[in-house]
């Protein structure tokens, strides 16, 4: 699988901070629109390139699919979107946070149908969307890897784990 080599992308030692847009889509300029209407090239995200954060190996060409265990969550239940975003920390926390085995993995994706916002994220935690973290009833199509990015520090990873813990012990799960 092939991996972004080139320095803006938002890899480890290019650090862009947190919620940073890595590819502005060149249609619409990174606004979403063209002439009033969302634009067609980046599904109105403003965002060209899209990443999923996970610990599933995939290769070049596969598709992750909703109907499968989620990365979060209760899993005994079955997924009914897939989840991508347009920025890098937002995948990082995706394959930090993901269960199963191995090592985080972030994949370059694109959506093979419509999107809509991530209402996990934009709803509960981040008004108009800045982690740009969509979801999909459609499949994501694996056109690469991020073979280079940086986690989060072990603090930061810690507490965010202990929030969702919290938050599961209140009976709080994912809007799926």
């Amino acid at each position: 699988m092939t991996a972004i080599d080139d320095p803006d992308h938002g890899a480890a030692g290019a650090d862009p901070g947190p919620f940073v847009v890595s590819r502005p889509c060149p249609v619409c300029q990174g606004q979403g629109a063209t002439n009033g209407q969302p634009c067609p090239t980046c599904h109105g995200t403003g965002v060209q390139r899209f990443f999923h954060g996970t610990k599933a190996d995939l290769k070049l060409g596969d598709l992750i699919e909703p109907g499968r265990s989620p990365n979060f969550g209760d899993l005994e239940r079955t997924t009914n979107f897939v989840y991508l975003t347009g920025t890098l920390d937002a995948a990082v926390w995706g394959a930090e946070l993901a269960v199963g085995e191995g090592s985080g993995r972030i994949y370059i994706v694109e959506p093979t149908g419509p999107i809509e916002n991530d209402p996990n994220l934009t709803d509960k935690k981040f008004p108009g969307n800045p982690t740009k973290s969509y979801r999909s009833r459609a499949p994501l199509l694996v056109t690469g890897e991020v073979t280079d990015w940086k986690g989060h520090a072990p603090e930061e990873l810690k507490a965010m784990k202990d929030g969702l813990e919290r938050l599961k012990q209140q009976g709080i799960e994912p809007i799926d």
